[in-house]
């Protein structure tokens, strides 16, 4: 338990994760009717990580989410118009985090975040199943800012 702790407390400020990420379009491969978060920021906020998401829905329409929890698999509560409501975060490596989404408390898709070992860029490859229960899967490339 103490060492998890600390594995928690270590992410923090040193995490490659951290910081401001903005869209690498040209680079990404978006699903069909899949919106686009143009700016995503990680933030430490106390002993939990803040992530803020802007950017547009698959209308075009404005979006902006906020999601404040711990990368400990456990989910916490979103807010904002985002597609989901809660999501879970768990740390694979000091480099890459696993996402869970949910709305409503059904998966709605489930991702892997990989920053590049030069902290210069990071790949969010999404998994999941839309409205019409078709599979799709999203390759979204970030530069950091």
């Amino acid at each position: 338990m103490a060492l998890s702790l600390m594995a928690t407390a270590a992410c923090f400020g040193t995490s490659p994760q951290m910081g401001t990420w903005k869209l690498n379009e040209a680079k990404s491969k978006f699903a069909p009717g899949m919106g686009k978060n143009s700016t995503v920021i990680y933030a430490e906020q106390g002993d939990k990580i803040k992530i803020t998401v802007e950017g547009v829905d698959k209308d075009g329409k404005p979006l902006h989410g906020v999601w404040i929890g711990k990368w400990d698999g456990k989910t916490y509560p979103s807010k904002g118009n985002l597609t989901w409501d809660s999501a879970a975060y768990k740390i694979v490596n000091d480099h890459t985090n696993d996402i869970t989404t949910m709305k409503n408390g059904k998966v709605m898709w489930t991702g892997r975040i990989t920053v590049a070992r030069d902290g210069k860029s990071r790949t969010v490859t999404v998994n999941g199943t839309d409205a019409e229960g078709k599979k799709f899967r999203s390759k979204v490339v970030y530069d950091k800012a």
